[in-house]
């Protein structure tokens, strides 16, 4: 018991120093940017954007960097399944969420074309240098589409709700600092996280892409919820769900290019037949439950959709549970 004291323990303050660590990263990143008179819309997009997503690229880039394939994809699905099943699914049991934003509801499409040409990368069940530079091209492309969308769109709310939400202001010297110290801490408290993911993995003998899929994910995913129920309970309830699109799109182009780029490596076929169909079939869900149905109506994603959406995640975590069962036995 003492020999899987040490790896959970890692695993508790790798969460916690990675949470702390991505908050000072977004202020310290998002005013060095604006000292440099940078578009504060580019700033929220792209700055605000890659700070949510930095722990799941951190914890990807150290585990390619440790040969640990499987975690890496195994975070960037589960995470984006962890987003949309769970963290939107318990925000909308508690604030319905009415999304009207046209630049919202065209980007869910982008991001299923995003999963179906990803889903065509890994068809040979290897993850290689070419993947990785396509996924990271792909990621900037999105996100010039995005930020010149976001600002041709006068009377679309989402836009100045983006900017609301930006980190206060402060001076260039302490921007710098927390920059920094950010960095610096996301990528300690990713390898603490990793060692003590694979730690147990490996205690449990079972793959590190469920522990990926599961613990992991479910981690590296709190900022998500966090940003998410800031948002909902302000009712902005378009930057609420667009904090889960984004990110999404950010984990499969951006997360998923790090094991790519750092360990081109084959990985288990699961994540073809069990896990992308999952994280599909979730999108594809909100992407419903999102459109306006009525004329003149907004859709909704209230308190029985979120439910489904829950359901959805949990039934999925049981399907993994069982597969770590019967590989085990």
């Amino acid at each position: 018991m003492i020999t899987l004291l040490y790896p959970v323990l890692a695993i508790l303050a790798g969460f916690a120093l990675l949470i702390w660590s991505a908050d000072k990263f977004v202020l310290g990143a998002s005013n060095t940017a604006r000292s440099f008179s940078i578009s504060p819309l580019i700033v929220g997009v792209v700055i605000v954007g890659l700070g949510t997503s930095a722990p799941e690229m951190l914890v990807s880039a150290m585990a390619a960097m440790d040969g640990n394939t499987g975690l890496s994809i195994g975070n960037a699905i589960g995470s984006n399944v962890t987003n949309v099943g769970l963290m939107l699914g318990l925000t909308a049991l508690f604030y319905p969420l009415h999304i009207n934003s046209k630049l919202l509801k065209r980007e869910m499409p982008v991001l299923l074309l995003i999963m179906g040409l990803s889903y065509y990368l890994l068809l040979d069940q290897f993850l290689s240098t070419i993947d990785g530079m396509l996924l990271l091209a792909m990621l900037f492309v999105m996100l010039g589409i995005t930020i010149k969308e976001a600002k041709s769109h006068g009377e679309d709310n989402l836009p100045q709700e983006i900017l609301d939400e930006l980190p206060e202001e402060v001076s260039k010297g302490v921007a710098l600092k927390w920059l920094i110290i950010g960095i610096a801490v996301l990528i300690g408290s990713s390898r603490l996280l990793v060692w003590g993911a694979v730690e147990v993995a490996e205690f449990f003998q079972v793959s590190d892409l469920i522990i990926g899929l599961t613990v992991v994910a479910i981690g590296t995913s709190l900022p998500e919820l966090a940003t998410t129920l800031a948002a909902a309970r302000k009712k902005e309830f378009d930057l609420a769900v667009g904090n889960i699109i984004g990110s999404n799109m950010f984990n499969i182009l951006g997360v998923m290019a790090l094991p790519g780029l750092i360990h081109a490596d084959k990985f288990d076929p699961a994540v073809l037949t069990r896990d992308y169909p999952v994280m599909v079939a979730l999108t594809v869900a909100l992407m419903i439950f999102s459109i306006a149905w009525r004329k003149g109506k907004g859709g909704i994603l209230g308190r029985f959709e979120g439910l489904l959406l829950l359901a959805g995640y949990i039934g999925y975590m049981f399907w993994l549970y069982q597969d770590m069962t019967a590989s085990v036995i």
